[in-house]
């Protein structure tokens, strides 16, 4: 449904893209969470896939040289099904297919990093990683959504990430998104035990998706309580912090 905002309202994408580099941001995400062919066909669009994400970059790189010349447009790759569906996970040589051309859409464009985001089962994060290092090799980072509740390091799919981080030490970036902002700095702590040298990064959500796949936000944790949080994390060890669902320019 997020793509829809390409069609509908080009513009609106932009200004949302704008105030947010002009609240500070100096990496901003891309409008490709469901640019992607597998969820384009399900409303009749999949040949339109690199078309969409072509526009969605542009737009991204255009507010990014209006307002801040030196802020990252990271290309956002998302699971190719449900965020919070680990079961609807594809078959791991279909995942790496999908990403690969996604992930090629996406360097075609000009982003300056590939996103891998909200990977929430070890299957999908190995070919999403496989196909990042045929296109983008040493140009991508990887964020997982893991359980708030019960000890940290263990995706949605009740695995725990451990196999997969001594295998990525060559990512830019490894952290956690799309959770809870209270329960990212155990995650953090984690990460940092587990990777040296790697950059690691948080974005957390404000608010809980509604069963028609719509965010409903809320004002539960307001921009200072946030910006508390964001300095929890870097105490922890990330190095890069920012907003997902919910949040806005004020809380960045």
């Amino acid at each position: 449904w997020s793509a829809g905002a390409l069609l509908d309202a080009p513009e609106v994408l932009a200004q949302v893209h704008r105030d947010y580099l002009t609240a500070g941001a100096q990496a901003i995400t891309t409008a490709t969470f469901r640019t992607h062919r597998r969820v384009l066909e399900k409303a009749g669009l999949g040949d339109r896939a690199a078309e969409l994400t072509r526009q969605a970059v542009q737009i991204a790189r255009d507010a990014r040289d209006e307002i801040c010349r030196d802020a990252l447009v990271l290309g956002s790759v998302a699971p190719l099904e449900d965020c919070y569906r680990p079961d609807l996970v594809p078959d791991e040589e279909v995942c790496f297919q999908e990403h690969l051309e996604w992930m090629e859409h996406l360097i075609e464009a000009g982003v300056d990093l590939i996103l891998i985001e909200t990977i929430n089962h070890l299957s999908e994060a190995r070919a999403a990683i496989r196909a990042a290092r045929r296109v983008a090799e040493g140009k991508w980072m990887i964020s997982f959504c893991t359980r708030s509740a019960g000890p940290p390091g263990v995706l949605l799919s009740g695995e725990k990430w451990q196999p997969l981080l001594e295998e990525i030490q060559d990512a830019q970036g490894v952290g956690v998104n799309c959770v809870s902002p209270h329960s990212i700095v155990d995650q953090v702590k984690l990460l940092r035990q587990e990777l040296d040298q790697t950059p690691i990064l948080a974005y957390g959500n404000i608010g809980h998706a509604a069963e028609e796949g719509n965010w409903i936000s809320s004002d539960a944790i307001g921009p200072e309580l946030y910006r508390q949080l964001a300095a929890s994390w870097i105490d922890a060890g990330a190095s890069i912090v920012g907003g997902c669902c919910g949040t806005t320019p004020e809380h960045i």
